[in-house]
């Protein structure tokens, strides 16, 4: 894992995401890079209204995310590890699903302006797993900010997370269907994903376990 030295992690509300990227940043002796939704003052709204709040919830995600990423477009990543909870190529993401019209416009022109110039990671790792699945893990975890999250809503992010990682091509990532697999509690799994990336050849490779 040595030529990886900027990873980010990326899938859905509930893929387990922040989860692995504490363990691989722990493994690597990395610094972490971890998204805050807590301090989103919209996001609990959001769920509720989100035609309402949609504009406010993602530019204040689209401000926060690129000053995180600021420090890196300088930062020698030689020396310096990373492994991230997010990618900021896939913030249009949300803002597609959410917003419309004047709203997304406006939202488009903030975000090619505000895009810090960071490096491509040097991997991404996008967790799937089915939107039932994603709705139990969202339940279970049971942050304030996501009781409003259904189901349908989860489908939906999903199936936009596969359409946006099929057509991105600006680092290799490695596919994975973390439906079965428990890279927190089950140490099997995490050095089977460990074993994965060692060996990871091409630019887009798949990890699944029956």
């Amino acid at each position: 894992m040595e030529r990886h030295r900027y990873i980010a992690v990326e899938g859905p509300i509930g893929a387990g995401k922040t989860s692995l990227a504490r363990r691989l940043a722990a493994h690597m002796g990395a610094e972490l890079l971890l998204e805050q939704p807590g301090e989103n003052p919209f996001l609990a709204r959001f769920y509720q209204d989100r035609a309402r709040y949609a504009l406010p919830t993602q530019l204040f995600f689209l401000f926060q995310r690129a000053r995180q990423l600021e420090p890196l477009a300088q930062r020698d990543l030689f020396n310096h590890a990373t492994v991230a909870d997010f990618l900021i190529d896939k913030d249009p993401l949300f803002a597609s699903l959410t917003l419309s019209g004047d709203e997304l416009a406006l939202y488009q022109r903030v975000y090619e302006s505000l895009r810090p110039q960071a490096p491509a990671p040097d991997l991404v790792i996008y967790l799937q797993a089915p939107a039932e699945t994603l709705i139990e893990r969202v339940q279970h975890r049971a942050a304030p900010f996501e009781r409003g999250i259904d189901e349908a809503y989860l489908a939906l992010l999903a199936e936009s997370y596969a359409r946006f990682f099929y057509h991105y091509t600006a680092a290799p990532v490695l596919i994975v269907n973390s439906q079965s697999l428990n890279f927190v509690d089950r140490d099997a799994d995490f050095e089977l994903l460990v074993e994965r990336l060692r060996g990871m050849r091409a630019r887009r490779e798949f990890f699944s376990v029956a």
